[in-house]
């Protein structure tokens, strides 16, 4: 959702909702690592049912990361997302559902939003290219040092999207990986797994929600199912509790900002490109044995309970002598609805309304006082009541001048105070700092202090450089053109060098009078006096509201709706709203992929287009050469950074742009008009799911018809199923579409078409608890609501699912010995942070037994799985057999193996890039080019 600060927002007032994620890691004996067994119990002390992956979240930091280098070509991205989801899935441990979601192609109201950032992307790529010659440019005509400038092609980023070739092959890849881990994996042995990829309609958290919503109104669905999502949109939290489930839970990566990355021209931290000067690399450890090595943690994940948000939420929105009945669920939809004010996918949020500014808490206490004066609810299952809107927003309308003012006073004082601080800075600089072998190394550095040699010459430079700058920056001298001195008088000094720093200019002054005739003047040029133009824009918005919380609660209302305008009106404005009209059109049909490539694609990624039709995006002679602008204007409308800012880019016309591809349509080959068709679900099992011979069956009488899923045989699971073209079936290979990974030759998973339970178009599903739902257990204490407990110590959240855990805590005289035991010269943050401690899961033992000693046999029971059922080694964590040349193990080590059942003749020494084994030579070639 775009509310880039609603995470930050909602944890920092809401902190008991978060809890660290616990993740058991691999254990590794000889270099070779042993796959974790995820049919054990969950290390966090709770069971999910199902987990869904909102894919996108996936696939874009393991495509392009920012704190690791990039993968080298396709295959390994491939791995890398493979590897990302078994991360998921050793932490999670579903035990009945995995729903895999990819964006297809999205409703018109998002794919504004997608032109936008696809565009941006193509113009700041190209802008950091061009600023990074130039620089890069400069450095080497002054003598700098730089590495050789590595020719490889930038990955464009914009190919995540449905109806490219990228996408398409991921889709396979995904099946393959599927049916590998059906196969191999005891934690997936009763798992339903359903993938659907980027030809299913919608985007890939509303593809879950839809499926919730329609297993939710069936009747054999679980009440108290435990759901857990994976993703990082701030959407996802709102998409949680609409589901009005008891049991949800949300898992994102942990967000760390500020996390340092090397330069893009000397590859060396602690600066940016454009401060890059192009100095000698310094030596990274005593033997420069770290110099291609990058400060790497670790990414960590953390849960979000919406169980206790919805404990705060309680106490937060109840209210008392209400002229109705208080109806919690109600309240939770209203607090949703008015979220969407302050920004999402589809709306510019309000001009009154921040989130920095505690927009939801104004609204929220408005909303409690004009409540009473309502008569009841904003909303009802995901359709709001425009009347009782229309009174929230004209109480907001009455502050926004105010609102104004202060944003103005606040923004000046940080203004001040950042002046003062940098004044302080400058003021306490040290006069001089000595540099070379006398430069003060950072502590934590991971090179060693270097021994000083010719020291007399040392200082005699250090002295030298110091009075010539000294004489050069004299307040009374200025430089003649060949560089000395000149007594002519004192030099002017730069802007660049003022306190103060260049401000966008500002033409609407909100904070001034006036403030809402120069905004419709300049945001819309047209008066503010123009009633009719307000009224439209006005009505507009409405709509979207409505279809924003109708997409939310019951599905998308409308493909083809969306916001014609890039700004919102004021809150003021929202006069008269009660009586326009909020229905949309039925029957409305999603966009072709390749359809929604020409309306969000700009002209730079043309190249993931049939050739004719990248041509009607360059050809100065297409009717829709407007569409594609090579440079537009970015408003930054009252921000200061660019990517705050309003993208200025023509609105696609549906008509024009159907019209002009129906000339392009008959070049299309048989390849792309598959790829250019809408697809859906397919759903997967093993051998040993209690489904798997219900759909075998159905390939072996050939039945043609969609058939019901039978709710027993599935965890209560209900559609429909029809029989898949490209099938994975039992004894049947299972070719990989990565090269360095080997086909599927023993396969027994099965693979066939799904589809959601149907309804009628006018049917709303109700934003109810279910009857048979037990509440779960209360998380917060009474310390939450106070600022300390009666003993006068603040009060801790509670850590992790367990509320009878109890904290483990390290003496001194145990970090003193991890101080002797951890390797320091390389001094890497968060090393024993996130390594799990030997004994906790999986292991038992901490230290090998001396001879003669006896086992505890309470510790014997833990060293076997709980189910004695254990399939093969997944083939992409397979390695060759170890040479007879190879070291013995030692007994210790030998004696772990032993413990986790693991042979060595199962695993090799690793090949292969990201740790995955290469095929053999003479199949190396069948394997796609990248």
């Amino acid at each position: 959702m775009g509310v880039p600060a609603f995470f930050r927002w909602l944890s920092r007032k809401y902190p008991s909702i978060i809890v660290n994620c616990v993740e058991e890691k691999a254990k590794e004996c000889n270099g070779v690592k042993a796959p974790i067994d995820t049919s054990k119990p969950n290390p966090n002390e709770v069971e999910f049912d199902n987990l869904y992956l909102d894919m996108n979240g996936i696939i874009h930091p393991c495509t392009h990361p920012e704190d690791k280098p990039a993968p080298k070509n396709e295959d390994e991205m491939m791995v890398a997302i493979f590897e990302y989801i078994d991360r998921i899935f050793n932490i999670v441990r579903p035990r009945r559902l995995l729903y895999m979601a990819i964006d297809g192609v999205a409703p018109r109201a998002k794919m504004n939003q997608q032109r936008s950032r696809r565009f941006r992307a193509s113009k700041e790529g190209m802008e950091a290219a061009e600023e990074k010659q130039k620089i890069r440019q400069e450095i080497l005509a002054k003598g700098g040092i730089l590495p050789p400038e590595e020719v490889k092609e930038r990955f464009d980023s914009n190919c995540i999207t449905p109806g490219t070739e990228f996408m398409d092959n991921l889709a396979k890849c995904l099946r393959y990986y599927i049916a590998d881990r059906l196969n191999s994996d005891p934690g997936w042995k009763n798992l339903t797994v359903i993938l659907s990829d980027a030809s299913a309609p919608g985007e890939g958290e509303h593809k879950i929600m839809d499926y919730i919503r329609r297993q939710r109104a069936q009747p054999n669905h679980d009440p108290n199912t435990h759901h857990c999502l994976c993703g990082a949109d701030a959407d996802l939290i709102m998409l949680g509790l609409a589901t009005h489930e008891p049991n949800f839970t949300i898992i994102r990566e942990e967000f760390k900002p500020n996390k340092p990355k090397p330069c893009a021209l000397c590859n060396q931290m602690g600066h940016e490109v454009k401060d890059c000067q192009g100095l000698p690399r310094e030596k990274q450890g005593k033997h420069d044995q770290f110099a291609d090595s990058l400060p790497i943690t670790e990414q960590e994940f953390i849960f979000i309970r919406l169980c206790v948000l919805r404990e705060y939420l309680e106490r937060e929105l109840t209210m008392a002598s209400l002229p109705f009945t208080f109806d919690f669920e109600r309240s939770v939809d209203d607090w949703v609805f008015m979220c969407f004010f302050v920004g999402n996918d589809f709306l510019p949020h309000l001009p009154s309304l921040e989130i920095r500014e505690g927009a939801i808490d104004r609204l929220v206490n408005i909303y409690k006082n004009v409540v009473h004066k309502t008569g009841g609810y904003l909303t009802e299952s995901g359709f709001v009541n425009l009347q009782r809107v229309q009174m929230i927003m004209l109480a907001v309308g009455e502050v926004e001048d105010s609102i104004f003012k202060k944003r103005k006073d606040d923004d000046d004082n940080f203004k001040r105070r950042q002046k003062e601080k940098r004044k302080r800075m400058k003021r306490d600089q040290p006069s001089f700092i000595p540099g070379g072998q006398f430069s003060p190394q950072a502590l934590g550095n991971r090179s060693s202090p270097q021994a000083i040699s010719n020291p007399r010459q040392a200082a005699f430079e250090m002295r030298m450089h110091d009075r010539q700058n000294s004489t050069t920056s004299s307040p009374n001298t200025s430089l003649t053109p060949d560089g000395s001195p000149s007594l002519a008088g004192g030099i002017k000094r730069k802007a660049e060098d003022s306190d103060s720093e260049p401000e966008p200019e500002d033409n609407i002054r909100l904070w001034e009078t006036g403030w809402k005739q120069r905004y419709y003047k300049n945001k819309f040029d047209v008066d503010a006096s123009d009633d009719k133009f307000r009224r439209k824009v006005v009505q507009s918005y409405v709509e979207g509201l409505c279809w924003v919380l109708r997409y939310y609660y019951q599905g998308c209302a409308s493909w083809n709706w969306y916001y014609p305008f890039h700004y919102a009106p004021f809150a003021s404005d929202f006069e008269g709203i009660a009586d326009m009209p909020s229905d949309f059109e039925k029957g409305s049909k999603p966009f072709k992929p390749l359809e929604q490539l020409m309306g969000v694609f700009p002209a730079a990624s043309g190249n993931f287009l049939p050739p004719t039709w990248r041509k009607l995006m360059t050809d100065p002679e297409s009717s829709i050469i407007d569409f594609y602008p090579e440079d537009f204007a970015i408003d930054l409308n009252g921000k200061k950074y660019a990517w705050q800012g309003v993208a200025l880019l023509p609105f696609v016309d549906e008509r024009r742009l159907r019209a002009a591809l129906e000339e392009v349509y008959p070049d299309l080959t048989p390849e792309e008009s598959r790829r250019n068709s809408l697809g859906g679900d397919v759903l997967f099992v093993g051998k040993h799911h209690p489904l798997c011979d219900f759909i075998v069956e159905q390939y072996k009488t050939k039945n043609t018809e969609p058939v019901d899923i039978p709710p027993e045989l599935c965890h209560g699971i209900q559609g429909k199923l029809t029989l898949n073209e490209n099938a994975v079936l039992p004894d049947q290979t299972v070719e990989s579409p990565v090269p360095m990974l080997r086909d599927l030759t023993q396969n027994s998973a099965v693979s066939i078409s799904f589809k959601d339970p149907q309804f009628a178009e006018d049917f709303v599903f109700k934003a109810v608890v279910l009857p048979g739902a037990k509440k779960p257990a209360p998380v917060l204490k009474p310390g939450d609501w106070e600022k300390t407990n009666n003993d006068g110590r603040p009060w801790r959240p509670q850590l992790g699912f367990n509320r009878d855990r109890k904290p483990v805590h390290l003496d001194q005289s145990a970090f003193r010995t991890l101080g002797h035991t951890m390797p320091r010269e390389r001094g890497m943050p968060g090393m024993y942070a996130n390594a799990v401690p030997l004994g906790t899961y999986g292991s038992p033992y901490t230290r090998p037994l001396m001879s003669g000693q006896q086992q505890i046999p309470k510790l014997l029971s833990n060293l076997r799985p709980q189910e004695s059922w254990r399939g093969p080694t997944p083939l992409f964590q397979q390695t060759p057999q170890r040479t007879a040349g190879a070291a013995p193990l030692l007994a210790w080590n030998r004696m772990l193996q032993s413990q986790n059942q693991f042979q060595p003749s199962q695993y090799q020494g690793l090949g292969g890039p990201m740790n995955y084994p290469q095929r053999p030579d003479d199949r190396m070639d069948r394997g796609r080019q990248v």
